[in-house]
């Protein structure tokens, strides 16, 4: 029997809602962003702009691991770099030798696509784009459909889709394609019209139209659009309001495959990793990179509990939920004119009138019914809503905001115990819930709580994710057939809306992906995640709690305009994947249902060695000496005649040995491939987290970066 997939959309949030997960960030008052401003590049050979900058920063911080420092690496035009700094230390880069000057991060005003923005790509002249090329590519969709009258799908200035298209309209009743979306299908029996907003939300997101003045009542107002607007996109349906039938999947892939499409994005998966052979998504997937087509993939909203990603395998590109630099911001004004922050998106205007403060210690209707919150603000430790209640408090330790049917903010548990003392100690307490504002968030990107963590059980030495996207409190296309919130009775509709999770930061990577195979059509699917991986911006380990190392990050978070200039990248074909599968100790019969032909396993390769972005391996004892090695082939995609040296840099007050032989590449042709082996020597692995690094290859223009993780049971 099918087993079904479980679908992360306003279930899964209500389920995060409740557990009350949590993130831990760094106070912005005691760190905040300055740009260290070192003038042009000098012209000398042998000077790496980012090792430099990591070089400076470790000087001045003490700390052998930035990665929670480092917010940019300016390489391409001038010199410098974006770092969290104290005031102190602040002043001790501006005293270095080479520093012009150093500059608090400006505050502008944010805007909807703040997630685009936010990722390099900026709207109009700023981003260069090959239209034609976008025009000819063709992003599939697996999800809940899509609503075709939407502006972000609007044809106008489309010309006719591209002659590759072999697929079909077949969305059913008054359900009409046009050379914008230009291919629709249905495995739901219900039509493609999508009636739960999911789908259209991350379509949009991958390629929808720039379409401005877009907002949720007003909130986050700007200008929406997706990461390639000028491409094409196919939606194939496959989930209902009970979930995403595996059987259904398989279809969607058998049929996008054959209709031609360039990409797939599917942010749809279990709520833990399935084996290859009984995963329907890792088999569609195998059949989709075998035509040369990337399948871009969400890790689940099963954070932030380790070995929770569902996405694992390596011909995917696995994606997790970061954070952006625009924050939703609901304020609690008590009657003494204090002010608590907290988390929601409340488009409810109360217009700062103040009324009496509640406080309901039972979830029960009883109870609710006896405190008597008719007319009142109910403040409540559990999330529950009340008809009667003008709005409602709650608290629980997240950071990420929601929609719900009535007014109402999440405070931190903190602020929650300063509610509640001014409570109990006020005669007549009073206080409004103000709406919701946007705000700069100055410590993105973080890893988002519900995302996904490896290790990855089903190939222990694989690395997963790979990548991080924006995937919090996201503003995109909606279903104006679905409630916003998840109150089935909210009687609201809208056409743009806000949501969460790993679903949303998989579309941005298809974005990224099909933006960087308009410059790179030749390029394979191993190539563009490749590409990818290795050109990330580092994240930061220490401001998002237990688990939120590699296992939470994977490479780091995805870097669009870097990822059209990698230098070298990391290749992998069929054969590579089967042999990797093999490994695995996979037989015959189960690769067959994996790859659809017959495949015969020999040798003795190692799953470490599979030449993949990312360097991970999984060891039986956690105390003793160990040695573990790495082999790689990297193929020169920059220019000819260039020289690549490498440098290691520890993470997390790692004490492992590592070398690299050989330490320098040289390249004579452009396509010219080199081998390399990374050895790794230790001899603890019993400390949290597990210790880490990131293997460099610079030629001085372009760094490529693989992190590089060793741990045992425990880590």
């Amino acid at each position: 029997m099918a087993k079904r997939a479980s679908f992360c959309l306003l279930p899964c949030l209500i389920v995060l809602f409740l557990s009350s997960v949590s993130a831990i960030i760094d106070d912005p008052q005691e760190k905040q962003v300055y740009v260290v401003y070192m003038g042009s590049l000098p012209s000398r050979q042998d000077y790496t702009p980012m090792s430099n900058h990591i070089s400076i920063l470790q000087d001045v911080t003490g700390e052998s691991s930035i990665e929670g420092r480092l917010v940019r690496s300016y390489k391409r035009s001038f010199n410098g770099f974006a770092a969290r700094l104290t005031k102190s230390e602040r002043e001790r880069v501006a005293e270095m030798e080479g520093v012009v000057s150093v500059f608090p991060n400006k505050n502008y005003k944010l805007q909807t696509t703040a997630s685009w923005d936010f990722m390099g790509m900026k709207e109009g002249k700023n981003t260069k784009r090959n239209v034609a090329i976008e025009s000819n590519t063709i992003i599939g969709v697996i999800d809940s459909g899509i609503w075709p009258e939407s502006e972000s799908f609007s044809d106008k200035g489309f010309g006719p889709p591209p002659k590759k298209w072999k697929g079909v309209c077949s969305g059913g009743q008054n359900f009409t394609c046009n050379n914008k979306l230009i291919g629709a299908r249905d495995y739901t029996n219900e039509g493609t019209r999508d009636s739960q907003g999911h789908g259209t939300h991350t379509a949009s997101t991958a390629a929808g139209n720039a379409v401005a003045d877009t907002s949720f009542f007003g909130i986050g107002n700007g200008t929406a659009r997706g990461g390639v607007p000028a491409s094409r996109i196919a939606a194939y349906k496959v989930c209902t309001l009970t979930g995403c039938s595996s059987d259904s999947v398989l279809s969607a892939f058998d049929d996008a495959i054959a209709d031609g499409v360039d990409l797939i994005s599917i942010s749809l998966g279990g709520d833990h990793p399935s084996l290859y052979e009984e995963d329907t998504i890792a088999i569609g997937a195998f059949h989709a990179m075998a035509k040369g087509i990337l399948t871009v993939h969400s890790a689940g909203n099963s954070g932030p509990d380790p070995a929770t990603v569902a996405s694992v395998a390596p011909w995917v590109l696995s994606v997790a939920a970061t954070t952006t630099n625009r924050r939703f911001l609901t304020k609690v004004v008590l009657g003494n004119g204090k002010i608590l922050s907290g988390k929601s998106v409340n488009s409810f205007d109360l217009k700062q009138k103040k009324y009496p403060l509640v406080y309901v210690d039972s979830i029960s209707e009883d109870s609710i019914s006896e405190t008597n919150v008719t007319g009142k603000i109910m403040v409540s430790r559990y999330q529950s809503m009340s008809e009667v209640a003008v709005a409602t408090i709650t608290t629980a330790k997240k950071d990420y905001a929601t929609i719900s049917s009535r007014p109402f903010t999440i405070l931190s548990p903190d602020d929650f115990d300063s509610l509640l003392s001014y409570i109990n100690s006020t005669k007549s307490p009073q206080g409004s819930v103000l709406r919701t504002e946007a705000i700069f968030n100055s410590t993105a990107p973080t890893i988002a709580p519900f995302s996904s963590r490896g290790p990855n059980n089903i190939a222990v030495d694989l690395l997963k994710p790979d990548v991080t996207a924006p995937g919090v409190e996201i503003l995109a296309a909606y279903s104006p057939l679905a409630s916003p919130s998840p109150d089935k009775s909210d009687p609201r509709r809208v056409k743009y809306s806000v949501m969460s999770g790993t679903s949303m930061a998989c579309p941005h990577v298809s974005g990224v992906a099909a933006y960087v195979k308009t410059f790179h059509p030749e390029w394979s699917p191993s190539v563009i995640q490749s590409a990818i991986m290795t050109t990330t911006w580092p994240m930061n380990a220490t401001e998002t709690g237990v688990a939120s190392t590699e296992f939470a990050y994977g490479a780091g978070h995805v870097n669009p305009i870097a990822a059209l200039n990698p230098g070298l990248v990391y290749e992998l074909e069929k054969a590579d994947h089967l042999a990797f599968l093999c490994s695995l100790n996979h037989t015959s019969e189960s690769l067959k249902l994996i790859s659809g032909e017959n495949v015969t396993c020999t040798g003795n390769t190692l799953p470490r060695n599979l030449n993949y972005p990312s360097m991970s391996a999984k060891l039986s004892s956690s105390n003793s000496s160990f040695t573990v090695d790495f082999k790689r082939t990297v193929t020169n995609l920059g220019t000819p005649n260039s020289t690549y040296k490498s440098k290691v840099v520890l993470n997390h007050g790692s004490k492992l040995n590592i070398s690299v032989t050989p330490s320098v590449l040289s390249f004579k042709m452009v396509s010219e491939k080199k081998s390399f082996t990374v050895t790794v020597t230790g001899s603890n692995l019993s400390v949290t987290p597990p210790p880490s690094a990131n293997l460099i290859w610079s030629d001085g223009t372009h760094n490529v970066r693989s992190p590089i993780v060793v741990y045992a049971d425990g880590n």
